[in-house]
């Protein structure tokens, strides 16, 4: 069993460019876990989020996204083939990522792969997410490669994404994978 728990932003807790008083406090929803803390198997699922029009509406303007299937209702009802408006793919992926997304202080974004579209998602649709921890290598002297599964569902259980997150994590102790990375 690993002695060590994951915690609560315990590595950035303590910046030296605010009260002591209050860099002091845990940081909420920050995590300072390790590759050693990351158990192969485990699932986790999202609370869920409605995909409303002024969001949709938002994003789209942010990323210039003015496709018709999103921007354009009549366009939608009349000729589209769905006969709606569109959540922008780029959206359900963001969003869909973004309620399992942890914000661990040791781990790094290394790439996507497996990305696929698999239903579509409209305004008004809710979704939810599950993220699965796949498995992890030794990579790199410093940090291992944790690949994870993240499935995006809409209404009472209908898969709409899927796609697999890379992401190199710091080890706690270096020394334990000397001579095992790839790298």
């Amino acid at each position: 069993m690993n002695d060590f728990a994951p915690t609560v932003g315990v590595a950035s807790t303590h910046p030296k460019n605010m009260p002591a008083d209050h860099a002091a406090l845990p940081v909420w929803n920050a995590e300072n876990w390790f590759y050693e803390d990351w158990p192969v198997g485990q699932k986790i699922r999202s609370l869920r989020r409605t995909m409303a029009e002024g969001d949709s509406h938002l994003f789209n303007t942010l990323v210039l996204d003015i496709h018709p299937y999103v921007q354009d209702q009549m366009l939608a009802e009349s000729e589209g083939i769905f006969g709606k408006r569109l959540i922008a793919g780029a959206f359900v992926f963001s969003a869909g990522l973004g309620l399992v997304a942890t914000n661990c202080v040791n781990a790094f974004s290394y790439g996507y792969d497996k990305l696929r579209f698999i239903k579509p998602v409209f305004i008004g649709d809710t979704i939810y997410s599950i993220r699965s921890n796949l498995d992890k290598t030794p990579r790199y002297k410093e940090m291992g490669l944790i690949r994870a599964s993240y499935e995006v569902f809409k209404g009472e259980g209908e898969l709409v994404l899927y796609c697999e997150h890379l992401q190199t994590v710091k080890y706690r102790n270096p020394a334990d994978f000397a001579g095992k990375t790839e790298k």
